[in-house]
């Protein structure tokens, strides 16, 4: 019988879905705890400060306005970057596998998001106020296609300049 001393390989797609569920979540699962205490605490601060819930709760309920009028943009500005440096560090560290400018669909999500909260106490569709929490979210795949967009290109270049 072999036994060796292998690392605890985690999924990356589990570790993205517990980051997304709670940022530190997937660090706290694959042992780092002090990461994982570090990205919680710095949610929950976040959350509190931004009056977060309470602007998810308006904003599911269909009261755009009054959640523009409740969030608290100073703290709400960090989240976005809090939240995808999370989940980033959390793919990036399951599995062992590193990519090529993997981080690029995370960091171009999180100015895409951040630039949607700036926006969101303004920007309408058709009328409709989106808010500050629909506005980001629906801006995410905007910063994920241009993520995968960047990487590709500078795969392609990477690739072009090692054959000529």
């Amino acid at each position: 019988m072999e036994t060796t001393n292998k690392k605890q390989h985690y999924g990356k797609l589990e570790m993205i879905l517990w980051s997304i569920a709670l940022p530190g979540f997937a660090q706290l699962s694959m042992g780092s705890y002090i990461k994982g205490v570090l990205f919680v605490g710095l949610e929950i601060a976040i959350n509190v400060m931004a009056n977060l819930n309470h602007v998810i709760l308006l904003s599911f309920h269909g009261h755009i306005q009054e959640a523009v009028h409740q969030t608290n943009y100073q703290w709400l500005m960090f989240y976005p970057c809090l939240y995808l440096f999370a989940i980033w560090d959390a793919y990036k560290h399951s599995d062992g596998d590193e990519e090529r400018f993997a981080f690029l669909p995370f960091v171009t999500t999180a100015y895409v998001m951040t630039v949607g909260v700036i926006y969101s106490p303004i920007f309408t569709i058709s009328g409709h106020l989106i808010g500050p929490v629909w506005l980001p979210i629906l801006s995410a795949p905007v910063g994920i296609l241009l993520g995968l967009f960047i990487r590709r290109v500078l795969l392609n270049i990477e690739k072009q300049s090692i054959k000529g």
